[in-house]
């Protein structure tokens, strides 16, 4: 349906996937199981789920992994919250990686309004 490496949501998400895991190696090794496995998969989620709506054969299906998609970012936005409220990281280490996040939100509204 869509060409998935010619969409710019796909291309931040994939930047934002490679943010969160330069980040969980600043994290405490103790929460390689807990916090850390918890970001990197959400942080993956968010490219997968776009690119697997882009591969299906609707417009609805599409919109729908854009839905989980969107839901992911949200997650990974809690989480990062999170680390820092647990001060596990400061604030300014993971400011950048959120307002990507946020960035990611307002495209993927804006793209499933297009569909």
């Amino acid at each position: 349906m869509h060409k998935v490496e010619e969409l710019i949501i796909w291309k931040k998400a994939i930047e934002l996937a490679k943010s969160v895991y330069l980040l969980a190696n600043e994290l405490p090794n103790e929460e390689k199981f807990g916090l850390i496995s918890q970001i990197k998969r959400c942080s993956v989620s968010i490219p997968s789920n776009i690119a697997e709506g882009a591969g299906r054969n609707s417009r609805k299906e599409f919109k729908h992994f854009l839905s989980i998609a969107n839901g992911s970012t949200y997650e990974l936005h809690t989480q990062l919250i999170l680390l820092v409220e647990l001060n596990l990281i400061t604030e300014e280490k993971v400011q950048q990686v959120i307002e990507v996040c946020i960035e990611i939100q307002k495209m993927n509204y804006a793209f499933q309004k297009k569909l």
